[in-house]
């Protein structure tokens, strides 16, 4: 079997992919990887399908073995990487050979990094989805001693890498106004935005804290407000005002006042925010945030097309022999015109 033994792990590392729609009744969200733009990033370097699943990998990596010959990618946050002591380019496909070892560190900003398989990580399916939901229990962290056991790969491309974007020193979060918008007065609305937040301490895949100095932002009858649904990119006030951005593994339901909503787009620099990173929402319309949202997912789609060989240092090339270097060498002296027939 074609698989990824781990030798060493972080503590919360695990299986995702895009997650489980559907499923709110149930009582569980739709889950999947924090960071989705890795996920598409890491499909397009290894050509194949975005929803597939990969090691989603907070804070830092570990130490693998391949079982067999194997293709990887490495994407997201990013993290220092070797195979058997040679450094690994990140945002780049990799082959890996039987009983090689790679070493993946701590990230050098961003929060999730991601190790992706030829063919996909081939868990067990639950509730139509592969993706580990940490908080209702579905699926466990990844330990050591596991086997990351590769599907079915039909491609033998790797040495491809291409230029992410930059979504792990924080910046500008666009965001809409949603049905509980207008329990915030104007002036708290426009404070909101005008206020520079810092991603506080308290963050996990369900959510991020925000904090900023000056008071909170209260929404008139916030404690009579009735519980409704929840989704992803909701900023969520505490009962003190202070918003929470709630992620891919918030709760279903949620009765704190919800200021607006974070675009899709923007939620994986949210995620990939390390504490005291800067943070700042601006509102847009309905009609901008749906233009904004399309023009992403066309780039996310236009991913493999990005996709560029990688510039290879000749000195830490380690099948350097196996490449032509020399062929088709002439004598300077020679007359390039005679081909050596005798008239």
């Amino acid at each position: 079997m074609n698989a990824l033994k781990v030798l060493r792990i972080g503590p919360l590392a695990s299986i995702q992919d895009q997650g489980r729609p559907g499923q709110l009744q149930q009582g569980v969200s739709r889950g999947g990887a924090a960071d989705l733009l890795a996920l598409a990033e890491g499909a397009a370097l290894l050509r194949q399908k975005a929803d597939l699943a990969a090691l989603e990998m907070a804070g830092i990596g570990g130490l693998f073995e391949a079982t067999a010959p194997l293709r990887i990618a490495l994407t997201g946050a990013p993290m220092q990487a070797s195979l058997d002591g040679e450094n690994l380019a990140w945002n780049a496909s990799h082959q890996m050979q039987a009983g090689q070892k790679m070493e993946i560190g701590a990230a050098r900003k961003g929060v999730y990094g991601y190790l992706h398989l030829g063919g996909g990580i081939d868990s067990a399916v639950q509730l139509g989805a592969r993706a580990v939901h940490l908080m209702s229990g579905l699926g466990n962290p990844v330990a050591v001693g596991d086997l990351l056991p590769c599907g079915a790969d039909p491609w033998r491309e790797v040495g491809l890498g291409l230029q992410a974007e930059d979504r792990f020193q924080g910046g500008a979060l666009r965001i809409v106004e949603g049905f509980q918008s207008d329990l915030f007065d104007a002036e708290v609305r426009a404070r909101f935005a005008d206020t520079a937040f810092k991603r506080g301490g308290r963050a996990n895949r369900m959510g991020v804290e925000m904090v900023s100095d000056g008071a909170g932002f209260a929404a008139a009858g916030q404690l009579n407000i009735l519980s409704e649904i929840i989704l992803p990119g909701d900023v969520q006030m505490t009962g003190d005002g202070k918003p929470f951005v709630l992620l891919r593994e918030a709760q279903t339901t949620g009765g704190y006042p919800r200021i607006g909503t974070v675009l899709p787009c923007d939620l994986s620099k949210v995620a990939q925010a390390q504490a005291g990173v800067d943070l700042q929402f601006n509102w847009v319309s309905l009609d901008e945030g749906l233009a904004i949202q399309a023009k992403q997912d066309a780039l996310m789609k236009a991913l493999p097309s990005t996709c560029k060989p990688l510039l290879r240092d000749p000195a830490l090339m380690q099948d350097l022999l196996s490449y032509q270097l020399v062929g088709g060498v002439i004598s300077a002296q020679a007359d390039p015109f005679d081909t050596g027939d005798i008239t």
